[in-house]
């Protein structure tokens, strides 16, 4: 019961926002011309749009890939990502993160804690990508004055996370001597997780080898580059007077406003930002709420057709999988989570789907 109040807690900051965000959208909005505006989109964008969208899930798969090392098969790099994404948009506390963490140490030879660094480095690095491109594109949008000051603090501070990553890195054996120093004086502290920092060091080494780390960084330009094209054709399929601009501030807007707490999936969040960027770029706070709306259409078919079709390919349940995480999460701070399928002690039974 305790725990349950605790999850509770924590899911209800979210659940306000999500809610009053939602509110607020409704009662600003003219939803019938919301729905005219849908009726009356350029479908033809809409669909190279939507072939975008797979294309960068692809290149995306490729981005993680990089930072495993290639010690994945990309066929289940790929359904693992999907599956992320699909969990997260309908499970609490971004559990995708975790989700496709574990799932993928079970059909590979990663271990659990050697694959979450490679999350870390690639949400930090979107971070820094969504900042700079933010960063860039406010100075033509008018009404947006100040708005930069947030994307330089949140740039900067990705990049202090990033660098610190590095030194860690780099300085794995001090921090492992200090680790141990600390144990020694605090048992609680070396029973918390001793065995597994240096699985979690080995999936940091991709930010100290040059040709990987350089590999890294030019395909997430790319992946966030292809990402620019298709929020400016998405904008475009909705006002034919779009620039390119328009996608650079929708994607940092929507970037930011998925980062909120909310419920899962940024339900109320990723529309209030993506309606609010373009209500400042066209003055039409209802044709923008289409455009969102649209957004998110695009994205469910895509994560939930892949993130299903890996499932049901792999004999897991949604259900099964989030009793397994919830396991997982209630057991950090005691005993290593399961490391691969072969050794796993948070096995359940997965009925196909």
């Amino acid at each position: 019961m305790s725990r349950i109040l605790k999850d509770l807690r924590r899911l209800l900051p979210g659940f306000l926002i999500s809610v009053i965000l939602v509110v607020a959208i409704l009662y600003f909005v003219d939803l019938r011309i919301t729905l005219n505006a849908i009726k009356a989109a350029n479908y033809g964008l809409l669909a190279f749009v939507f072939g975008m969208g797979v294309t960068w899930l692809f290149v995306r798969a490729h981005v993680w890939r990089i930072l495993l090392r290639n010690r994945a098969s990309y066929r289940d790099v790929f359904l693992t990502l999907m599956e992320g994404y699909m969990l997260n948009s309908i499970l609490p506390f971004r559990l995708g993160e975790v989700g496709r963490a574990f799932l993928l140490s079970r059909k590979s030879e990663l271990k659990f804690v050697e694959i979450i660094p490679t999350i870390i480095i690639e949400r930090v690095t979107d971070l820094a990508f969504s900042a700079a491109i933010f960063v860039t594109a406010v100075p033509f949008v008018v009404g947006a004055a100040g708005a930069d000051r947030i994307g330089f603090f949140v740039g900067g501070v990705v990049i202090l996370g990033l660098v610190a990553l590095y030194l860690l890195a780099r300085n794995r054996q001090w921090a492992l001597d200090v680790f141990h120093r600390l144990s020694k004086r605090w048992p609680v502290i070396g029973s918390a997780g001793g065995n597994l920092l240096e699985a979690f060091f080995s999936g940091l080494e991709v930010l100290t080898d040059p040709g990987l780390f350089t590999r890294f960084i030019f395909m997430m330009a790319l992946n966030w580059g292809m990402a620019i094209v298709q929020y400016f054709l998405l904008a475009m399929a909705f006002f034919p007077q779009a620039k390119p601009v328009w996608g650079m501030f929708l994607l940092g807007a929507s970037a930011f406003g998925g980062a909120i707490p909310s419920l899962p999936g940024g339900v109320g969040t990723l529309e209030g930002a993506m309606a609010a960027a373009l209500t400042l770029l066209s003055n039409n706070q209802s044709t923008a709420l289409a455009v969102a709306l649209v957004s998110r259409v695009l994205n469910y078919v895509t994560s939930f057709g892949f993130g299903l079709y890996g499932f049901s390919r792999e004999g897991e349940t949604i259900s099964g999988i989030y009793q397994q995480l919830m396991k997982l999460q209630s057991r950090s701070a005691g005993d290593p989570p399961p490391t691969s399928g072969a050794d796993t002690s948070l096995e359940v039974d997965h009925p196909q789907e």
